[in-house]
């Protein structure tokens, strides 16, 4: 926005919006100790200290690690927004570090703030054992023996978890979380919360604006998870049918651009080819010779479907038909120790899956409500990965209830392959949010170089202002082939 003049009037619109300028008295207790960050110029680093169990504060307390970039504009600053890209296990603090900002216009009346929550990157980790991490187990049992042996897996590694962790083990929940964000709303100075979460970090912001209600002030929730799905299924089945619709997307894409590498021929049935190859065993890495499993077939549909990078994955589709190198996800023996998926999901969530035969109904259901990629490779993960676990779910499902809070908007792209868009209009419905529409593809509605929708989010962080009920954006073409696209830099994370 050009001028001063105008600069210093938006400045005290939105001080109008929280009730008064958002900067605490000098003399508050708490406060960040900010130094320029040892890994990233002109970016400042900072730790604030929160008890391990808010019910019991006097029983220890653990550091979360926090990144500052200042606004641009210092006599334009209207506070700070804290942000985080979810996960969850994603590095709020790093990924503010490495880049990750939202657009000129808040970066210039904003510092921007990234946290790694509780037990994640540098706050003080949830660490597990790299042997039992590493260890084998099967991924989709085939009978009630590997299914008891994936039990046996998760439970051990649940275990190490608790052992090498202490009492930060089993407190990774994300009600633990949203009571961390206050202390850090407290201590950047901060009377109201301005807040900007993506995927996993929309649970956070939604249970902030339950349990904080007088303490918000603005709260972008972009491509919301549900956190009042009451089973297993209901959260497999809504996951898979995302993707399968996705898949779809990506079908009409190749049929309509000439440059895709599958252009011209039946995708579908290529890709079903492929996986009654894969479900046979004869799908190889042709790099590796390692067998490529359904599972780790469905995960480079759900990677390739994130920004969406369909072009590459095209590619990688003819290269698997033809025999060349395709992308493949990492190895095992790649994960670090500091792994806190399952800390954090199987603490926020009760889906029970009681024996192989439940297990092996849902996968053959899912299988053929979505012919084409089988499942959702994070949905199944998330619930086998929950089989087992030692810890009981401290934050389970509930619906969302919000009283007294000024209005939340939550975004949502029409097709996204994580957090399906049901799940924002659910969230919104019973929290009466606001949902902006994004009528395209991909995670992260607010990057995806929508101009529609990067400015009604703008406007809100800003100044309050909403967008009407049921507002739609346009879809932009995602480009033909491989570019970086323009426009806010997004999180690196491939996860909720």
């Amino acid at each position: 926005m050009a001028g001063a003049h105008k600069r210093l009037l938006t400045a005290v619109a939105a001080a109008a919006l929280s009730g008064s300028l958002l900067a605490a008295p000098a003399s508050a207790a708490e406060s960040v100790a900010w130094q320029p960050c040892a890994d990233a110029p002109g970016v400042d680093c900072g730790t604030v200290t929160v008890p391990i169990d808010w019910a019991h504060p006097d029983g220890g307390t653990t550091t979360i690690a926090l990144a500052r970039r200042k606004a641009t504009d210092p006599q334009a600053r209207i506070g700070s927004v804290l942000m985080d890209p979810g996960g969850p296990g994603a590095p709020g603090a790093g990924e503010v570090k490495a880049g990750w900002g939202l657009s000129a216009e808040i970066t210039e009346r904003f510092d921007t703030v990234g946290f790694d929550p509780r037990g994640i990157g540098g706050s003080t980790q949830i660490k597990c054992g790299l042997h039992e991490v590493i260890a084998d187990h099967p991924e989709v049992p085939r009978n009630q023996a590997e299914f008891t042996q994936l039990a046996e897996y998760n439970r051990t590694l649940g275990e190490s978890c608790n052992r090498l962790s202490g009492p930060l083990g089993r407190f990774g929940d994300t009600e633990s979380v949203a009571r961390d964000m206050d202390a850090i709303r407290a201590a950047l100075g901060d009377r109201k919360l301005t807040y900007y979460g993506v995927s996993y970090g929309t649970l956070m912001g939604q249970q902030y604006a339950e349990l904080f209600p007088d303490k918000v002030r603005a709260l972008v929730l972009d491509s919301n998870m549900d956190h009042s799905q009451r089973t297993a299924w209901e959260f497999l089945d809504s996951e898979t049918q995302s993707m399968q619709a996705e898949f779809g997307e990506f079908a009409a894409w190749c049929a309509r651009t000439p440059s895709c590498a599958l252009h011209g021929q039946d995708v579908s049935r290529l890709t079903r080819d492929l996986q009654d190859k894969a479900a046979r065993g004869e799908l190889k890495d042709p790099q590796s010779g390692e067998p490529i499993t359904p599972l780790s077939l469905a995960a480079i549909f759900q990677g390739s479907f994130y920004g969406p990078s369909w072009d590459r994955l095209a590619k990688t589709l003819k290269a698997l038909t033809g025999g060349a190198t395709p992308a493949v996800a990492a190895k095992a023996d790649d994960i670090p120790v500091n792994t806190v998926f399952q800390s954090v999901f199987c603490d926020d969530w009760r889906l029970p899956v009681h024996n192989f035969a439940e297990l092996e109904t849902y996968r053959r259901i899912a299988a053929a409500f979505a012919p084409d990629v089988k499942v959702n490779s994070l949905g199944w993960r998330a619930v086998t990965g929950c089989i087992g676990w030692p810890n009981p779910a401290s934050n389970p499902q509930h619906a969302l209830q919000v009283h007294g809070a000024p209005p939340l908007l939550m975004l949502s792209s029409r097709h996204d392959p994580a957090t399906p868009y049901a799940w924002s209009q659910t969230a919104a419905r019973q929290s009466g949010s606001t949902l902006l529409t994004y009528d395209g593809w991909g995670h992260g509605a607010y990057f995806k170089n929508s101009e529609c929708v990067t400015k009604a989010a703008d406007d809100y962080l800003i100044s309050g202002k909403l967008p009407a009920k049921g507002t739609h954006c346009p879809a932009v073409e995602p480009p033909a082939a491989e570019a970086r696209i323009a426009g806010p830099k997004p999180p690196s994370t491939i996860g909720f």
